[in-house]
C-alpha cells in the first residue's frame, strides 16, 4: 500500500513541527518548507530527520496528498498552497489538522482528547499532563507548542495509549479568510482553561468577544471542564456553563485549593485540598506561582483520568520546565546568570518578573523585552507599562513585527521607555539586538545580576553573543 505524503507550509513554526513530527511517527512521508531563519524548533525537527525546504515553490506541493499550511507566510495565499488547491490537493489549516489529529480518523485510531486552553500557561500545562502520562506508562500522543520538552525529549508524539494532549490555541484559522478560533476544531472529552485575557486584539475586539469563543470551546467539549476560579473571566462565564465544571485556584472557594507554597531557586513546593481534604505535598521543578496553578490544574486532570496521587506526584516531579520558559541559559564571563522567557502579555510578564525576583531576593534583574505585534503593544499599552515592577533595569528593542499585521507608526518600544521612564524606571531603548549586545558587554553585570531576555519574537538569539 502506498504511504501517504503530507507537506507542512511554514513547518518551524512552533503548532506545525509537532504535527510534522506526529505525522512522521505515523508512518507518512512528510515534507515541510520554510524561510531561511534559525528556529527554536530546529533541534526537534533535526533529531526525526526533517530537512525542510528553504523558500515557499509551487513544485514542493506536487505528489502530495494533503497539505498542511500555518496562518503565517501569506495563509491561503501562500503559492504553494494556491497551487496545492488548483491541484485538487486537500489542504488543512494547522489548527484544523490539530482537532483532525486529536479525533484519530487519519491514524485509524479514537482517541480521548484532553484540550488546554487560556490566555498563558497553556504549554507548560500541556507539558506537565503529558509528563504526568507518560511517567504513568500510559503512552500518551501530544503536541505542544514550543522547541523542546525537557522531560519528554520532543514536543510531538504519536502514543500507543487512549489519550491525546494538545494545546487549544484562540487564534484564527486562518488570519485573513477564516476568523473561526484554531480551538473550535478540537471536539476534547476533558477541557482545561488556565485563564480568559484578551491577548490578540487584531482578532477579538474585546473580552465580551473572547469569553464567547470559550463558551463555543466549552459546548464542543463532551466531557469535564477544569477551570481556574482566580480568573475573574471565567467567574463571569461560569454561570452559562452546565457542563461538570472542577475548580481549582487560591481561592478558597475552588473545589481544589492550593492553601500553601514555598519557592526556591530551582522549583516550588505546595500544597493543597480538595473540599477540605488534604491531598498533600507536590514538588515541581520550575517556580512560581502560576506555575503551581499549572500544575494544578494538571493534578485534577490525571485525577480525572483515574491515575493515583502517588503518580501523580511522581510524574510532576519528573517535569524539567520547556524551552523558552524561564529557562537558564548559563552563567556569563561576568557572573551574572542569563535566562530567557516567552513572556509577550504583560500579564506574563509580571508574573515572570515576580517568580524571579521570589526566587533570587538577593539579586537585581535586568530584563531585555522586544514587544511582539504593534496592535497587542497598543492595545495593552498601559497594562505594559505597569508589569516590569519586578526589573532593576528595562532594555526595549523594536517590536517584532508578526508577518499577518502592518508596521504602525503610532507605537513603538521607545514610547513605551519613554513612559517608563517618566515613571522613574530605570529603562533604555535599543532599536536593533546587536546594540543590545553592544550596550551589556560595557557594563558590570556581575554574580548580583540576572540577565532575562523576553518576548515571543527573537530577541533569544543574542544568548550566544552575550559574553
Amino acid at each position: 500500500m502506498k504511504k501517504k505524503k503530507i507537506h507542512f507550509v511554514g513547518i518551524k513554526g512552533v503548532g506545525m513541527t509537532p504535527l510534522a513530527i506526529i505525522a512522521k511517527e505515523a508512518g507518512f512521508i512528510v515534507s515541510g518548507c520554510d524561510v531561511d531563519e534559525d528556529f527554536i524548533t530546529d533541534e526537534s525537527l533535526q533529531k526525526v530527520g526533517i530537512v525542510p525546504f528553504v523558500g515557499f515553490e509551487p513544485k514542493h506541493v506536487e505528489g502530495m496528498d494533503l497539505i498542511i499550511t500555518t496562518g503565517a507566510h501569506g495563509g491561503f495565499e501562500n503559492v504553494e498552497v494556491i497551487k496545492a488547491k488548483r491541484l485538487g490537493i486537500g489542504v488543512w489549516t494547522q489548527g484544523q489538522a490539530v482537532g483532525e489529529f486529536m479525533n484519530g480518523k487519519i491514524f485509524g485510531r479514537v482517541f480521548d482528547g484532553i484540550s488546554i486552553a487560556g490566555s498563558h500557561g497553556k504549554t507548560t500545562t500541556t507539558a506537565i499532563i503529558a509528563t504526568i502520562l507518560k511517567e504513568a506508562k500510559l503512552d500518551p500522543s501530544f503536541l505542544i507548542g514550543t522547541g523542546n520538552v525537557f522531560s519528554l525529549g520532543t514536543v510531538g508524539h504519536l502514543g500507543k495509549g487512549k489519550f491525546f494532549v494538545a494545546e487549544a490555541d484562540e487564534y484564527a484559522t486562518e488570519p485573513k479568510y477564516d476568523k473561526k478560533p484554531k480551538f473550535l476544531w478540537q471536539k476534547p472529552k476533558i477541557l482545561v482553561i488556565t485563564n480568559i485575557e484578551l491577548d490578540h486584539p487584531d482578532l477579538f475586539e474585546n473580552i465580551a468577544q473572547l469569553s464567547e469563543a470559550f463558551l463555543s470551546l466549552i459546548n464542543n467539549t463532551q466531557g469535564s471542564i477544569i477551570a481556574c476560579l482566580d480568573d475573574r473571566q471565567f467567574r463571569e462565564i461560569k454561570k452559562k456553563i452546565s457542563k461538570n465544571t472542577i475548580t481549582y485556584g487560591f481561592s478558597k472557594d475552588s473545589d481544589f485549593v492550593i492553601d500553601k507554597i514555598s519557592t526556591k531557586k530551582d522549583g516550588i513546593f505546595f500544597w493543597a485540598s480538595n473540599k477540605g481534604i488534604s491531598l498533600g505535598e507536590f514538588m515541581l521543578n520550575v517556580t512560581g506561582e502560576h506555575n503551581a496553578l499549572n500544575a494544578m490544574s494538571a493534578v485534577i486532570t490525571c485525577l480525572e483520568l483515574g491515575i493515583s496521587i502517588k503518580d501523580i506526584k511522581r510524574g510532576l516531579a519528573q517535569f524539567m520546565g520547556t524551552k523558552r520558559r524561564s529557562e537558564f541559559i548559563r552563567q556569563l564571563e561576568g557572573g551574572a546568570l542569563l535566562f530567557d522567557d516567552y513572556a509577550h502579555h504583560p500579564t506574563e510578564i509580571d508574573k515572570t518578573l515576580r517568580a524571579f525576583k521570589q526566587s533570587y531576593p538577593d539579586k537585581k534583574i535586568l530584563c531585555i523585552f522586544q514587544p511582539h505585534t504593534y496592535s497587542r503593544t497598543k492595545k495593552l499599552f498601559e497594562h505594559f507599562t505597569n508589569s516590569f515592577y519586578n526589573a532593576d533595569e528595562v532594555i526595549f528593542v523594536d517590536i517584532y513585527s508578526s508577518l499577518r499585521e502592518k508596521a504602525d507608526p503610532t507605537i513603538s518600544s521607545k514610547t513605551l521607555r519613554d513612559k517608563l521612564f517618566e515613571m522613574g524606571a530605570k529603562a533604555h531603548y535599543f532599536p536593533k539586538l546587536s546594540d543590545v549586545v553592544e550596550y551589556v558587554a560595557s557594563k558590570d553585570y556581575d554574580r548580583n545580576w540576572i540577565i532575562l531576555t523576553m518576548g515571543a519574537g527573537d530577541v533569544y538569539k543574542i544568548e550566544d553573543s552575550l559574553i
